[in-house]
């Protein structure tokens, strides 16, 4: 079932998904859209619905799931993780992230994954850099 973008947008405003924080980093301004009185940031769902038709068609391109690789170090993003890759097939990488799992092909944990998927881009930032060394792209 197709939804169209005004239908999606409309779904995601039920979901108060467009609620940001009270915080806003410098790489985050141009998707909010306004700030409210009380200086919580609402992001503007258009950008985001667009970023998101983007990662969707990034993911439906490879052709094998368990080519995805999905972190998270985060302990709130562990559960999205692993449900996620339950869901689809892909590689989870819930918890602490070894380093040289992409760059290091000695180490038993080695993958060499066709896309890699992260929660939180500040607390997954070495695995980040071992998917820019490895030429993996990557969904922050």
């Amino acid at each position: 079932m197709a939804l169209t973008k005004e239908e999606d947008i409309q779904m995601m405003l039920v979901c108060k998904t467009h609620l940001g924080t009270r915080n806003c980093d410098y790489r985050m301004k141009r998707y909010v859209f306004r700030r409210t009185v009380d200086g919580i940031h609402i992001i503007h769902l258009g950008k985001a619905w667009e970023k998101l038709m983007v990662a969707a068609r990034m993911i439906v391109a490879i052709e094998n799931p368990s080519d995805i690789l999905i972190a998270s170090q985060r302990p709130y993003g562990s559960r999205a993780v692993l449900k996620f890759s339950q869901y689809t097939g892909a590689s989870p990488a819930a918890g602490r992230w070894t380093p040289g799992t992409l760059t290091n092909q000695i180490t038993t944990k080695y993958m060499e994954p066709r896309l890699l998927i992260v929660t939180d881009p500040r607390t997954d930032h070495q695995s980040i850099k071992e998917a820019a060394y490895a030429s993996i792209p990557v969904i922050a």
